[in-house]
């Protein structure tokens, strides 16, 4: 193995409560982070420490636990805005994650934009969430839906996405990693030919987030959006990053409290301006500060220590896995994030993955919410192990045993 003895893996891991149990009478050994990640205790203690100590609604409140909760969850909207590098608090959009931001972009600029005659681009390797939403709302309108095809080592045909930009699309959406195969797209280049086409750009952050820096600014796109579960934050919060301009002139998507200038039966209601204009509604407050708190977690670990770490634990686990008779590996793009997803010819994927949590090993099993992907590669689903911070090489030697010992069983 190359692990890099500059990366303390082990002082990580002790930042991680949950990583101590065990299960089935093993060491746990989590290999699921692509569908949630663990916490660590700073995150953890800092929604302990609102609930306990200052919990009070936001915004309006005058008393000191008002002023003092809203200060602490705007400050963690200015740590999303810093760490991202988007120019403006108010382009930062409290949500309950990846799913619920795209769907606040179909629900408002896509219905208000769309028309029967548009065109809108996505990509095989999406996510249910980057598809569904469009899919209803094309129902809707009846606007057309065009598919970017993969190359077989699961990168993008960007021969056939040039060639989709020809069509003048209306917008273009895609996943910056791909939670299936890895892949990471190089999204300031697919940004730059889908904007120079005409299009508004929305990117599916959620896998890229916890894993490389993300430079909006540098980026380019008008929208994108990520979720704070997956950058070891806790669950029912994300944001959405729109282009202020874009915010302005889209109209709300839900209606209550706080989203409102003005309320009246015998006058117009007016309404408030971006971000508060999105958020109707008691927010999660504790979540929004945890997540804060994961953020300036991130950043005390270093996004280049992680990244290198996950890109070396990949490089190891195709090197180790690929050792098992009949395992084959999907996703092999040049740049690729710390998702191995595989099959072994003569097993079913949740077989071999029930067989593994019998062994410890929590890995993810089935389709990964990429079902247009499985029916164009064949398959059923995959085994999926995916790793984050905390994730050891011995861990990864762990899983290679237990696919042998669960083949074994199988076959």
């Amino acid at each position: 193995m190359s692990e890099d003895t500059t990366y303390d893996v082990e002082a990580i891991r002790r930042e991680f409560p949950l990583l101590d149990r065990e299960v089935n009478g093993f060491p746990l050994v989590f290999l699921d982070s692509a569908a949630s990640a663990q916490k660590p205790i700073v995150v953890i203690e800092s929604q302990r420490e609102y609930l306990s100590h200052f919990h009070s609604n936001i915004h309006r409140g005058v008393h000191a636990l008002a002023t003092q909760a809203t200060e602490a969850f705007e400050g963690a909207r200015e740590i999303i805005r810093a760490h991202f590098n988007a120019t403006l608090t108010s382009e930062i959009i409290f949500t309950s994650g990846a799913t619920d931001s795209i769907n606040l972009v179909a629900g408002t600029w896509g219905r208000a934009n769309l028309k029967q005659n548009s065109t809108v681009v996505l990509t095989r390797m999406e996510h249910h969430s980057n598809i569904v939403p469009w899919q209803i709302l094309s129902d809707e309108i009846g606007f057309k839906i065009e598919v970017v095809e993969l190359l077989s080592d699961g990168s993008l045909d960007m021969s056939q996405f040039r060639d989709k930009m020809a069509l003048s699309p209306d917008l273009v959406c895609f996943t910056h990693v791909s939670n299936t195969l890895g892949t990471i797209n190089d999204v300031k280049n697919l940004t730059s030919l889908a904007k120079a086409a005409g299009a508004i750009v929305l990117i599916d952050g959620a896998q890229s987030a916890p894993h490389i820096k993300v430079d909006l600014l540098d980026i380019g796109c008008d929208f994108f959006v990520a979720s704070g579960h997956k950058m070891y934050g806790p669950t029912g919060i994300g944001f959405l990053y729109g282009k202020l301009d874009l915010l302005e002139s889209m109209p709300p998507w839900k209606g209550g409290g706080e989203m409102i200038s003005s309320v009246s039966f015998e006058e117009r209601t007016t309404f408030n301006v971006p971000p508060y204009k999105f958020e109707a509604g008691t927010p999660h407050i504790s979540g929004a500060i945890a997540f804060g708190a994961a953020i300036n977690w991130l950043n005390k670990v270093g996004m280049e220590a992680i990244t290198m770490h996950e890109h070396a634990l990949t490089r190891y686990a195709h090197t180790e896995l690929l050792k098992t008779p009949g395992l084959k590996i999907y996703g092999n793009a040049k740049e690729k994030a710390g998702v191995v997803s595989f099959l072994v010819e003569g097993t079913h994927p949740s077989d071999l993955g029930t067989l593994l949590d019998q062994l410890g090993i929590a890995v993810r099993t089935g389709h990964h919410c990429t079902e247009p992907l499985m029916t164009k590669l064949g398959i059923p689903g995959t085994v999926r192990a995916s790793f984050a911070a905390y994730t050891t090489f011995a861990e990864i030697d762990v899983l290679t045993a237990g696919i042998s010992r669960a083949v074994k069983m199988l076959n």
